[in-house]
């Protein structure tokens, strides 16, 4: 909660900005109307973003529109915050229903490395943290999500800079054989595992693409010890739930695009 009440002079300026935002041209009665600000308020809201280069009054169109100045605000603000703040809530909410912990993980290089978890939202998590953990596109279920999902120029990329790699489970003994029949065989499922050879060998990972636009913003798994949910299980009482989670998630970021 915030220590002192919000200024209502700066959340009046930023209901003006946003609404400028969705419009070409707009005058003052228009952004009266869909703001519900009083027309004074929006006279001087306005004059003060026209001084600081945020909006510019165009007297031949008869109205103002913003300029390229505000990009800027968004200059420290790139796709993948955006991901983890729209999966937080959805990730948060499955941990409290199913316990398990959920991470998200973004690409980085020729890994994934983990940047969101619910570890400290779940009472059996197989794992005391995780992250910034680096979890390898070949072996561990966050990783093969990537890697089976991303499109092919990408995927090749990638499969390339694996076999740089320095990491061990980077290098299966025919590594483009494994990527090939990976990719068919996650997608065939609908979701990617952990190499059950992998360590730690008493859990399992359940991971699936958070996409955008034909490309694979994130991933997003849920971890389980592997005794506790019989494979017979594992569609009802993991896979179907992560899959509820990552359609919300998805849904969530195509609000925050249109906002």
């Amino acid at each position: 909660m915030p220590s002192f009440p919000p200024v209502q002079s700066v959340q009046r300026a930023f209901v003006l900005l946003r609404e400028l935002n969705k419009q070409r041209v707009a005058t003052i009665a228009d952004l009266h109307a869909r703001t519900g600000l009083p027309k004074p308020t929006i006279v001087r809201l306005l004059e003060t973003l026209i001084a600081d280069g945020y909006v510019a009054s165009d007297k031949r169109l008869g109205g103002y529109q913003v300029t390229s100045q505000v990009t800027t605000l968004a200059s420290g603000f790139h796709g993948s915050p955006m991901v983890i703040e729209a999966a937080r809530p959805w990730a948060i909410d499955l941990t409290r229903r199913l316990k398990w912990p959920v991470s998200v993980a973004l690409l980085a290089g020729d890994a994934v490395a983990v940047r969101f978890s619910t570890i400290p939202d779940s009472p059996v998590s197989p794992f005391h943290a995780t992250i910034n953990m680096r979890l390898s596109l070949v072996s561990r279920g966050l990783g093969r999500a990537y890697l089976a999902w991303c499109p092919r120029a990408e995927r090749d990329l990638l499969v390339r800079m694996l076999e740089t790699s320095q990491d061990p489970e980077d290098h299966p003994p025919d590594l483009h054989a494994v990527v090939r029949n990976l990719v068919r065989t996650v997608r065939a499922r609908g979701f990617a595992e952990r190499d059950p050879s992998t360590e730690p060998m008493s859990s399992s990972t359940v991971a699936m693409p958070i996409m955008a636009d034909g490309r694979v913003l994130a991933t997003v798994g849920l971890t389980y010890f592997r005794s506790a949910v019989p494979r017979s299980k594992l569609i009802e009482q993991i896979v179907q739930p992560l899959k509820e989670a990552r359609v919300r998630i998805e849904e969530s970021i195509a609000a925050m695009k249109t906002r």
